[in-house]
């Protein structure tokens, strides 16, 4: 049976097992072909294929739950639960997401497109189950690329093994999540996985079990293994195991890409009832050389020569620098002049290009692993200690962290630099990373102040203007994607905090009033449409003064636009103000921002149209 013929992974179990490789082989190629010229998150897809087909071998899949964990893993999955022909839509408009949605197959048991919420998760339908006297359901969590570092995985863990219940953990240790690993488990991981002495003696022991026909059946025999070879690590690698010490049976490790000892383990653990761990170790990649020698790289590379492997990178001379970079580079700059600046990224030191400090400034640069909350929290206590903390956070993941930013930092009014990264519409990653909520959850929060540059040498001056004594802390967000120009590199300068500009002075009856990058399409429109044109720069504090001068003009129309939600958002503020001030103008304001919804996948372009807040809608909002 070939790829082509697996609908469902009811196909797949009709296989003998040592057919399973050739499913697994076949399947690695496809992603890389696929993947080629439809990009997405092809390293950590390689890595977990064998562990695909295993688990959806041995158990009876839908019925029985998989949360895969982070969801960028489960390409191959997707795969063999019916969405073959659909998999070169993957993460374009109107196609399948690049994570699993509930919505979009039963076989996604739970969506999961940010990271470290599996155990959770499997515990809660785990638990749902037996309440519905349903004792006979698996529930299994896979989680893998660095998933483990993240706080709310451990208090799972916590949890999971004091309450008793039927559920399999799967740890898929690759030692790298988008960036390399790093912390205290990785490092204890590392320590079990390269133990010579334990892992002899656990395959000695293995092969002397595998051999019985009791052991086979009966998972008494597995349990007495288990507490040998836990024994065994205890006296190999020194001190207990952190899993069993939470009251979770531990297992492992094994090889994650051998799949007939998957096949055999996973039935085992299948029988045997509580919470347990396997413990698998495979290499992020797998299969594709260049991935395995470079997963960073190749998490999620673009397009790529699916025979060579080289990726196609585009060469065009003078190409604006990506926001991202402006970043990198400045805080390096800065850095270089006021030594109190210390820089932190919850596992993101490419995606956000803190690793151009860490390569220069390792000493002050710091990746925390996927935790936002302890981030936050962190950069609260280098501010207390008298650093000046600069956290870069993607938008929508520093959601996970908003009890923070208040209680430890907006609070205590310390002065935490917050770069949020990816805010507005993302494009391909779809509503899970769309970073459109932080404008409104952050406005009403006291003490912080709130900007968006609207050029990257806005993004220059407001960095270096945060980091100057007495503002407190400070929220700076920026999209993904590349700047406006390629001579970026201007001067920094301090910027009036709380004023905003007036860029364009056109018939006087119409007002565009924009915040962030937004503004440079609004702009284009202000030219063609001879309209005036103000950039606020500030959420908070508003220019109510730049504000009461528009309100005196008397506009025909005003409209704002932005790249947040439209509940709590810029435009809304302004609305306030006006409505409290000026009444009068109220009826004139038209709000373009992003509606009541959770907003798809797709090119940003697109998105903008659908959402209503790209150059189409404004001129249509200036002619009403």
């Amino acid at each position: 049976m070939r790829l082509n013929e697996i609908e469902t992974p009811a196909d797949l179990r009709q296989l003998p097992v040592d057919k399973l490789q050739d499913v697994a082989d076949e399947l690695r190629e496809y992603i890389i072909d696929t993947l080629s010229t439809h990009p997405g998150h092809l390293a950590s897809s390689l890595g977990v294929v064998e562990l695909t087909v295993a688990l959806h071998y041995v158990f009876n899949t839908p019925d029985d739950r998989v949360v895969w964990d982070v969801g960028h893993q489960a390409y191959a999955h997707k795969i063999l639960t019916g969405r073959r022909e659909a998999f070169n839509t993957i993460r374009t408009y109107g196609g399948i997401s690049g994570f699993p949605k509930r919505s979009e197959s039963p076989y996604d048991a739970f969506g999961t497109g940010h990271s470290s919420t599996s155990v959770s998760a499997a515990l809660g339908m785990a638990t749902a189950s037996v309440l519905q006297g349903n004792i006979q359901r698996n529930h299994i969590a896979v989680i893998g690329d660095g998933a483990l570092t993240g706080g709310e995985a451990f208090e799972a863990l916590n949890n999971v093994g004091q309450s008793k219940a039927n559920i399999l953990i799967v740890l898929n240790d690759n030692g790298i999540s988008i960036d390399k690993a790093v912390g205290g488990l990785d490092q204890y991981l590392t320590r079990i996985t390269s133990s010579r002495r334990y892992n002899k003696l656990k395959e000695h022991v293995w092969h002397k079990l595998d051999g019985s026909e009791g052991c086979r059946r009966h998972s008494r025999f597995l349990d007495f293994f288990q507490r040998l070879t836990s024994t065994a690590k205890t006296m190999a690698v020194g001190g207990s195991n952190l899993f069993e010490s939470l009251g979770i049976r531990y297992f492992g490790p094994i090889d994650g890409h051998n799949i007939g000892q998957l096949v055999d383990m996973l039935r085992r653990l299948r029988d045997l009832e509580g919470p347990k761990l396997l413990h698998i170790v495979t290499t992020k990649g797998k299969g594709m050389r260049q991935a395995e020698e470079n997963p960073v790289v190749y998490h999620a590379p673009g397009k790529y020569d699916s025979h060579t492997g080289e990726q196609i990178v585009s060469s065009e001379p003078g190409k604006p620098i990506r926001y991202q970079d402006v970043f990198g580079h400045t805080i390096v700059e800065l850095a270089g002049q006021n030594p109190a600046i210390v820089g932190i990224t919850p596992a993101m030191p490419t995606g956000c290009s803190l690793n151009l400090m860490m390569e220069r400034m390792p000493e002050r640069s710091f990746d925390v692993g996927i935790a936002e909350q302890h981030a936050v929290t962190f950069a609260a206590g280098l501010a207390a200690g008298g650093m000046i903390p600069f956290c870069n956070i993607y938008s929508s993941f520093a959601q996970r962290a908003y009890d923070q930013i208040i209680h430890d930092v907006a609070l205590q009014h310390l002065p935490v630099v917050f770069c949020f990264d990816r805010a507005g519409l993302v494009g391909d990653d779809g509503p899970t990373h769309h970073g459109v909520f932080d404008l409104a959850a952050l406005r009403p929060v006291p003490g912080l102040t709130i900007c968006a540059p609207m050029d990257e040498h806005e993004l220059r001056s407001m960095m270096y203007t945060a980091q100057l004594p007495g503002h407190g802390p400070v929220v700076i967000r920026y999209p993904r994607g590349c700047s406006e120009h390629a001579d970026w590199q201007s001067p920094m300068k301090e910027l009036d905090v709380g004023r905003g500009r007036q860029l364009r002075e056109g018939r006087g009856n119409v007002a565009i009033v924009t915040l962030g990058t937004v503004g440079n399409d609004a702009l284009r429109v202000a030219e063609e449409q001879d309209a005036d044109m103000y950039d606020m720069r500030w959420l908070k504090p508003l220019d109510t003064e730049l504000l009461d001068s528009i309100a005196s003009r008397g506009y025909r129309r005003i409209v704002t636009v932005e790249d947040g939600v439209r509940n709590g958002g810029f435009g809304e503020a302004v609305v306030e103000y006006f409505a409290e001030h000026h009444p009068e103008v109220v009826p004139t304001i038209r709000i373009l921002a992003i509606p009541d919804e959770f907003v798809t996948h797709g090119p940003v372009a697109q998105l903008k149209h659908d959402c209503r807040i790209d150059a189409a809608a404004l001129r249509n909002a200036i002619a009403q």
